[in-house]
């Protein structure tokens, strides 16, 4: 969690937050899409995160992947805004938000090695017909374009 986020939880308590947010659609040659396995337990999500104040949805992508997946990667295209009540979600630790998610389309530019997150367990690229649930309900037209 950011110091910006973790200066407004000392404010709000648990109370829903909302999150201006980025995610990442990584493709290997294959088509299968990336995922991160979350070390909370949460599950499998796309690499994604919090904007930080000052920085724009791009950049965001751009950190959030390098740090979670240790991939450096080019924002090809916005796949497309996603928010709402079903992009709302409920933390292990009681603490509400509801995203507002820019999803991007990524090209990898390169493997910068391994991520730097202590978020993530593992990564590993699946097919559309193995895809395991997700915390967040991305249309699958989005995923696999």
């Amino acid at each position: 969690m950011t110091s910006y986020v973790m200066g407004l939880r000392g404010l709000i308590g648990n109370r829903l937050l909302l999150l201006p947010s980025v995610a990442a659609v990584i493709h290997d040659h294959a088509g299968n899409l990336l995922l991160q396995e979350r070390a909370s337990g949460e599950g499998w999500s796309l690499p994604a995160g919090a904007i930080e104040p000052g920085e724009t949805p791009q950049e965001a992508v751009i950190r959030e992947v390098s740090e979670e997946t240790g991939l450096v990667v080019l924002p090809a295209s916005i796949l497309g805004v996603f928010g709402g009540r079903d992009f709302r979600y409920v933390y292990p630790n009681g603490h509400q938000v509801e995203y507002v998610v820019t999803l991007f389309r990524c090209q990898v530019l390169k493997d910068g090695g391994a991520w730097q997150d202590a978020e993530t367990r593992s990564l590993r690229y699946f097919a559309r017909d193995e895809m395991p649930s997700l915390a967040l309900p991305y249309p699958y037209s989005a995923l696999f374009a």
